[in-house]
């Protein structure tokens, strides 16, 4: 039988329950949320680096709680249309929302009028950028929840969901080949799999480690610049 050859395919977003990666980086994350009924004030600011899982948890925790999701940067336009009595998160709040809506949304969550707003960030509250002095002293105060970067394990289980997204054959211990030379973040493993997947592709294979070693070397070379 030949071999099974890198197909291409564009990865497949999945942001189910089932398809998310646990580890002890992102285990208190997923605690607070499920706590979401408890949170004080009703809100939380869900925070950590690119690649986290920020969105994949938001999108669990939409589902939970039968909540509504809204991006930051149309928080402003959106703020008045948003259901009543309905919980609601507003993605990258940290940077692109506006900082009156924003305040009255969580206003609104305080007053009862929104039973949860989540909040998600790659920076800590604290450190937003605002000139409301009530809101600065808001967000200092509001209960968090952050990702961290992954661990061996976390990133071992991230890479096999990665280039099985890919539908992305490749030699049998590559991920053991991977895990000490490559970039330690999540958002380097996502990059590095993209990569992988179009070397193979080109070269007609499966992902083995000359593959491997030739990506990786141009990532250093890359970082080198």
């Amino acid at each position: 039988m030949g071999e099974q050859l890198a197909l291409g395919l564009p990865p497949r977003e999945d942001y189910s329950a089932e398809s998310f990666v646990d580890g002890e980086a992102n285990a208190s994350a997923r605690w607070a949320l499920a706590g979401w009924r408890a949170w004080p004030g009703r809100v939380l600011v869900l925070y950590g680096p690119a690649g986290t899982g920020k969105t994949h948890l938001t999108h669990m925790w939409a589902r939970e709680s039968s909540g509504t999701i809204i991006v930051g940067a149309d928080l402003a336009e959106k703020l008045e249309s948003l259901p009543s009595a309905k919980p609601v998160a507003v993605e990258d709040a940290d940077v692109s929302a506006d900082r009156a809506a924003l305040f009255h949304l969580m206003n609104r969550a305080q007053h009862e009028a929104i039973p949860a707003l989540l909040l998600t960030a790659r920076e800590a509250p604290a450190r937003w950028q605002t000139d409301i002095p009530d809101l600065k002293s808001r967000l200092k105060a509001v209960s968090t929840a952050e990702l961290l970067e992954p661990d061996d394990a976390l990133l071992a289980r991230l890479l096999k969901k990665l280039f099985a997204d890919r539908q992305s054959p490749m030699v049998d211990g590559l991920i053991d080949y991977l895990l000490p030379r490559m970039e330690r973040s999540v958002e380097g493993a996502r990059r590095l799999v993209e990569a992988l997947d179009r070397e193979a592709l080109a070269r007609r294979s499966l992902i083995n480690r000359g593959i491997a070693r030739r990506v990786l070397e141009g990532q250093d070379a890359i970082g080198e610049d």
